[in-house]
C-alpha cells in the first residue's frame, strides 16, 4: 500500500545541538510500506514540572474524524519542554490541515510533563474512545501510558529517544542514538576503516551509544582500539583524553558522539596532547548538526549521521507560514505521527493499527526520511552521511530510498 501525502514544495535544517539522537511526508514525498536539534529534548528526564495542574482542558480535541487517537503531550510543562510541546501540538494540527480532512479525531491531553498526568491522560483517552495514543514525550510518561494502552490492546506511537521505554505495542517515533552510531560506522567501515578510537561523554546519552558503538564495529570485525568516557568538567576530561590521544597513532576513526557545545574542546585537547588529527577520520552523530561545528576548522572532513535536511527544511518553512514563529524540532515527530495514523485509516480498514500494519518491514518516508518500526518498538531510520565543511554540512552518502529485504 502506497498512501498519498499532501504535496509542498520541499525548500535548512536546525542544529540538533544537545539533542539524543537524535514520518509521513513532507509535503512532496508518499508513506509507502503497507505493500511489501532548533535542538531535540533529552527524553531520558522529565523536566521540572510545572507548579498548576498538567491537564489539558476536558473535550480538546483537533480533527472531526470517526476514529479517534489520544494526544498526550507536555502543554503547560516549564521551560523547553512546554514550548515543545505546543510546537508538537501546532504541527499536529497542522498536518490534520494539510491532510485534507483525515477521518480522525485528536483527543489532546496535557501531561505537563508528569508521568501521573500522562497516565491520566491517557486512561482519560482511552475511555473516549481512542483507538491509539501518540505520545507522551518523556520516558517516565511513555512507561505508564504503555501501561494504560496496554490493558485495552491499543497500541501507542510515544516520542521518547529511551529505547528502553519501547516494547512490543509501544513503538517509538524518535531520534533513537542507536540509529546515529549504526550508519556512521557502517558508513565507516565501508570505506576501509578498521581500528577505532572513542571519546564518550559520561553521561546516560554516553551509555547509550558506548553500547550501539561496541555492536557495531563487532558487527563489522573492527577493532576498537582505545575508549575512554569523559566528565562535563574540562579539566577532568584531559586525562581520558590524552589517553586516547597516546593511541591515535594506530586508529583510523576516531568517533567523538558529542555536541557542538564539547567537542571543540576535545579536540582540541587531542591535537595538544599530540594527535594527529590530519590522519584520523572523525566520526560523529547527529549532535554534529550544529553551527559550532561547522564553524570550527579543526572539525572540517569530519563525517556524522542525521536526516537528511530537506524535508525539515520543507516542513518548517510551511509551519512559520502557518504560525509565524520557529518549529521546536520535535515538531516533525508529531507531525508525523499523525499523517501517519491518517493514511493508515484511509487504506487500511480495521486493520489500520494492528502490529502487522505498524511493523510492516516496508517503512514509510516522512519528514525526515525513511523509517520503520521494529517488532520490539523501536524504531529505524534511513539516514544520510554528511561531511563536516565551513561552508555547512555536505551530504558524502544519501540516505536509503527503501530498507532492504531481511534487514
Amino acid at each position: 500500500m502506497s498512501a498519498e501525502m499532501p504535496r509542498h514544495a520541499p525548500a535548512g535544517l536546525p542544529s540538533r545541538r544537545r539533542a539524543l539522537k537524535g514520518l509521513l511526508t513532507t509535503a512532496g514525498t508518499l508513506l509507502a510500506g503497507c505493500s511489501g536539534n532548533s535542538s531535540l529534548l533529552n527524553s531520558f528526564t522529565s523536566p521540572t514540572p510545572p507548579p498548576q495542574s498538567a491537564q489539558a482542558p476536558p473535550g480538546a480535541t483537533i480533527g472531526t474524524g470517526e476514529v479517534k487517537a489520544g494526544l498526550i503531550l507536555p502543554l503547560s510543562a516549564g521551560g523547553n519542554a512546554g514550548i515543545a510541546g505546543q510546537s508538537m501540538r501546532n504541527a499536529a494540527e497542522m498536518a490534520i490541515a494539510e491532510f485534507n480532512a483525515p477521518n480522525i479525531t485528536l483527543l489532546v491531553k496535557d501531561d505537563g510533563g508528569t508521568a501521573e498526568a500522562a497516565r491520566i491522560g491517557a486512561q482519560q483517552a482511552v475511555d473516549e474512545g481512542a483507538e491509539i495514543i501518540l505520545g507522551p514525550l518523556f520516558a517516565q510518561s511513555v512507561s505508564v501510558v504503555g501501561q494504560v494502552a496496554r490493558a485495552r490492546n491499543i497500541p501507542v506511537i510515544a516520542f521518547s529517544t529511551d529505547a528502553n521505554v519501547a516494547s512490543a505495542g509501544v513503538y517509538l517515533l524518535s531520534f533513537l542514538p542507536e540509529s546515529d552510531v549504526e550508519r556512521i560506522v557502517q558508513y565507516a567501515a565501508s570505506t576501509g576503516k578498521r581500528s577505532y578510537a572513542a571519546l564518550i561523554p559520561d553521561n546516560p546519552y554516553g551509555t547509550v551509544v558506548e553500547a550501539a558503538f561496541k555492536q557495531a564495529v563487532a558487527r563489522r570485525n573492527g577493532q576498537i582500539v582505545a575508549l575512554e568516557r569523559y566528565p562535563h568538567d574540562k579539566a577532568a576530561a584531559a586525562g581520558p583524553i590524552r589517553n586516547v590521544a597516546q593511541s591515535a597513532v594506530r586508529v583510523d576513526a576516531l568517533f567523538i558522539p558529542d555536541g557542538g557545545d564539547t567537542v571543540p574542546d576535545v579536540v582540541q585537547t587531542l591535537g595538544g596532547a599530540g594527535a594527529n588529527l590530519k590522519k584520523i577520520q572523525l566520526l560523529g552523530t547527529g549532535l554534529w548538526d550544529d553551527p559550532r561545528i561547522s564553524s570550527n576548522p579543526t572539525l572540517d572532513g569530519g563525517w556524522y549521521a542525521a536526516p537528511d535536511g530537506a524535508g525539515y527544511r520543507g516542513f518548517a518553512d510551511r509551519y512559520r507560514a502557518r504560525y509565524k514563529q520557529e518549529p521546536g524540532r520535535t515538531a516533525t515527530l508529531a507531525y508525523d505521527s499523525v499523517a501517519l495514523i491518517a493514511a493508515l485509516v484511509k487504506t487500511q480498514g480495521t486493520q489500520r493499527f494492528s502490529p502487522g500494519v505498524l511493523t510492516n518491514p516496508s517503512g514509510f518516508t516522512g519528514i525526515d526520511g525513511l523509517f520503520r518500526f521494529r517488532t520490539d518498538g523501536t524504531n529505524e531510520r534511513g539516514l544520510a552521511v554528511l561531511r563536516v565543511t565551513a561552508s555547512g554540512s555536505q551530504i558524502i552518502s544519501p540516505p536509503p530510498k527503501s530498507f532492504g529485504s531481511g534487514t
